[in-house]
């Protein structure tokens, strides 16, 4: 009798979920990239209970028809990867295809998505149990991630206090905001707004909305220019300094 056998694919999903969900920062880093990817200029992500109730990332990207709503839950279904050229000048933020199957399977994920603003798709996914139907929606695709790791409570016994993850939530989207100033940002906590950029590709003013006009006042430009490489950003002048390298930040192709 054959020992070694092939997993299901919900255990498959639920062990990658292991390696791409990690708390609910991880959710919105994987649904947010998913957005930009989508060519999205507007995104607004809330979350509740410090992202163990509910998370919710909208934007106004390019949308999904119904067969993409569908294929996109399952495992290495991408569009962003068909061939091994494209896998050495990777140009977009994922191209694994195994987020939303991974996100699905520790659980209650909902979208709406749609390519014309007028008729959409709704799709519920709760494990392997995956249901669609049409809806009105605007242009877009709106996720909501509800009870995250309901299924698997040794994931979540290990989370860290509500105050912690709020705050890996929120640090994870100011550096999206900030590698991304050409788009709106707008982060609810509990439904109370936490911070909000406007897409306009300043940087500066991106760094005033999340650090505050002080701080982006003491802010200086540097750039430079070459055949190699070029580079742009802002450091602090002196009284800003600080003693550890929490706030040094570099972003290297938008990431």
């Amino acid at each position: 009798m054959s020992v070694i056998k092939v997993m299901d694919s919900h255990l498959a999903n639920m062990i990658a979920a292991g390696e791409v969900v990690e708390r609910p920062s991880s959710v919105i880093k994987e649904l947010v990239e998913n957005s930009l990817d989508a060519g999205s200029k507007n995104i607004i992500v809330k979350i509740y209970q410090s992202g163990r109730k509910k998370i919710i990332v909208s934007d106004d990207g390019c949308g999904m028809d119904k067969d993409d709503a569908l294929i996109c839950f399952k495992r290495h279904a991408s569009s962003k990867l068909y061939d091994e050229y494209q896998l050495f000048h990777i140009k977009t933020m994922g191209f694994r295809g195994e987020a939303l199957p991974s996100i699905a399977s520790v659980s209650k994920i909902a979208m709406e998505t749609s390519q014309d603003g007028i008729t959409g798709t709704k799709v519920l996914a709760n494990e392997e149990d995956i249901n669609s139907s049409v809806c009105a929606c605007k242009k877009g695709t709106t996720f909501t991630v509800e009870e995250l790791f309901y299924n698997t409570p040794a994931r979540l016994k290990y989370l860290k206090s509500d105050y912690t993850e709020t705050a890996s939530c929120l640090e994870i989207m100011q550096k999206l905001a900030l590698s991304r100033s050409d788009v709106a940002f707008s982060f609810y906590i509990d439904d109370k707004l936490s911070f909000k950029t406007t897409g306009r590709g300043d940087d500066l003013e991106v760094i005033a909305s999340i650090y505050g006009v002080d701080t982006a006042k003491k802010m200086l430009k540097i750039s430079y220019d070459s055949d190699s490489f070029s580079f742009e950003g802002y450091i602090s002048k002196p009284e800003l300094s600080r003693s550890n390298r929490y706030s040094m930040l570099t972003f290297i192709n938008d990431r």
